[in-house]
């Protein structure tokens, strides 16, 4: 009877030994668990401060290297879109371009994001 109690114990404390749950961070806020969920909350932040103007630079010197770029030419000036991730959708830990936020630029300065912005750009 005592092996078999024993026994129970141990296993328990090896079952439960290894979770950990945070409920918040030392901020006070909600503590994202993995760095894709930071990374995309970061990302949707910054984006949804931005003001149009900005440039392409302070961008990437923010938020690091896009996720996809396209580069082109509309009315002989240089159109660029950056793709960043700014949620998830697929549970295949692949980044695709519906999970991310595109960014417009002309000639290096922002003039807006959004999907409604890359079809009247290009």
């Amino acid at each position: 009877m005592k092996a078999l109690l024993l026994s129970s114990i141990m296993a328990s404390s090896l079952l439960l030994g290894g979770c950990v749950i945070s409920i918040g961070d030392d901020e006070g806020g909600y503590s994202y668990g993995s760095s894709w969920e930071k990374r995309e909350a970061k990302n949707r932040n910054y984006i949804s401060e931005l003001d149009l103007g900005v440039s392409k630079e302070r961008i990437i010197d923010t938020l690091g290297a896009a996720d996809f770029t396209e580069l082109t030419t509309s009315n002989g000036e240089k159109v660029q879109v950056l793709y960043y991730r700014t949620q998830r959708i697929h549970d295949d830990s692949m980044t695709t371009k519906d999970e991310c936020t595109p960014l417009v630029f002309i000639n290096g300065e922002l003039v807006g994001f959004g999907e409604s912005v890359v079809q009247k750009y290009i």
